[in-house]
């Protein structure tokens, strides 16, 4: 059932917000998904600071448009959702990406990150990459390994001395 213009509007402005808040957008095709599998793919992503909200194409762009971000949305093919990432700009991209493969039905195809958009291999080598608290933990250990083999060196001369003395 076609949407009146009453429900249109309300649907732009609900977009427009979301823009606002948002870091990063994932776009995905998710035709043929299961109502079930999509209502647990909106669970798992408002789990971590993401959301998933499903537009008409020319709505997305419309709102897309309006806070001058440009994107060719008719290239991307099937029924469209959008992920907005709220606190991580990788998370949204990571989810869907998760949800792919083991739902077949869902396919990440691109994204936009600080207004730049990215098609959908990109999208992929982003859902790829690690979290943010993945990569600070091995930032927080590269600093350890010089003292470690101080403390190493230190132990051996003192074992030495030991053994001299």
């Amino acid at each position: 059932m076609p949407l009146t213009k009453e429900e249109k509007k309300q649907v732009l402005e609900e977009l427009r917000e979301k823009i606002d808040k948002q870091k990063s957008i994932a776009f995905c095709d998710f035709t043929g998904l299961k109502v079930k599998d999509l209502s647990n793919l909106r669970k798992t992503m408002k789990g971590q600071n993401c959301e998933l909200k499903v537009a008409k194409k020319t709505l997305i762009g419309l709102a897309l448009k309006e806070k001058n971000i440009a994107t060719n949305l008719k290239e991307l093919k099937g029924e469209i959702a959008i992920g907005f990432g709220y606190k991580d700009e990788i998370s949204p991209f990571r989810l869907l990406y998760d949800f792919s493969k083991k739902n077949d039905k869902i396919k990440l195809l691109g994204g936009l990150i600080d207004n730049a958009f990215y098609g959908k291999d990109k999208a992929v080598e982003l859902a790829q990459m690690p979290s943010r608290d993945e990569l600070v933990a091995n930032l927080l250990f590269v600093p350890r390994i010089p003292i470690f083999n101080i403390f190493n060196i230190l132990q051996r001369n003192l074992s030495i001395l030991k053994v001299k003395g």
